[in-house]
């Protein structure tokens, strides 16, 4: 059925689209299941490239006994603002730290900065934290030492002299000018094997074009992150029904 647990024969055509590059949403409709669905379970059990559908199955069954085993603990979902469907929240929370898990950042580090961005007040107190991921204190302590730093959070105090933590959204910026830092230096280095290899030898000639490529893309990086860099700081755009005015198609942002 449409609403309930993925079968693992699902699981196995999941697997069998991926590998014919079909869109999630078009396996969607093979399977009559909604497209967040497919896209959910794809995220959280290793990504399109390694998504293996007996390992998934194996995974979704662990978690189902885990749950079981935890629910004296009592609800996880924490009460909705603004008509929101907790579990709706909850799968959203699942597929962005799968995304952030992607590009190598640690799972608990990466679940740390969703449930950071994905709250309305834009900063959590450690306790707020840990009765959210349902972890230790000792699990956020390391995460959010990891965050700091890497710059994705900074410390500040309440009014209560609590200790809070927020991902500002000017680290994106942060993190895109760092990055384009990496890139320039990736291509200083291959630069330097220009001259041990000798610039007129096939070797030399390669590390060559490799380094003007990556200086292009360093600083395009660079440039559009300045140029970009007040839409952080700019409230988007909304239709008549209160969505924003770019339109999302499998995961790029097209604007008129």
């Amino acid at each position: 059925m449409p609403g309930g647990r993925l079968t693992q024969p699902e699981r196995q055509q999941i697997a069998l689209g991926l590998a014919d590059g079909l869109a999630y949403a078009e396996i969607a409709r093979r399977l009559d299941r909604p497209t967040s669905t497919i896209t959910r379970e794809v995220m959280r059990n290793g990504g399109p490239t390694d998504y293996r559908a007996d390992l998934a199955h194996r995974a979704t069954e662990r978690r189902a006994r885990r749950r079981r085993q935890t629910a004296p603990r009592g609800p996880q979902a924490s009460p909705q603002a603004h008509g929101r469907d907790a579990e709706v929240v909850r799968a959203y929370e699942e597929t962005f730290t799968a995304v952030l898990m992607q590009t190598g950042m640690p799972k608990m580090m990466s679940r740390v900065l969703v449930c950071l961005y994905t709250t309305d007040s834009g900063s959590l107190t450690a306790a707020e934290l840990v009765q959210h991921l349902q972890v230790s204190p000792g699990s956020i302590s390391k995460a959010i030492a990891f965050l700091e730093g890497q710059g994705l959070v900074r410390r500040e105090r309440d009014e209560r002299r609590r200790e809070r933590y927020v991902a500002d959204d000017d680290v994106w910026y942060q993190a895109m000018i760092a990055d384009a830092r990496s890139t320039a230096h990736l291509a200083g280095t291959a630069r330097q094997g220009v001259g041990v290899l000798g610039p007129s030898t096939p070797a030399g000639a390669r590390l060559e074009r490799i380094a003007r490529f990556v200086d292009f893309v360093s600083e395009n990086i660079a440039r559009a992150a300045e140029q970009a860099r007040d839409i952080l700081h700019t409230k988007p755009e909304t239709t008549s029904d209160g969505a924003g005015s770019g339109v999302a198609d499998g995961g790029r942002l097209l604007r008129p």
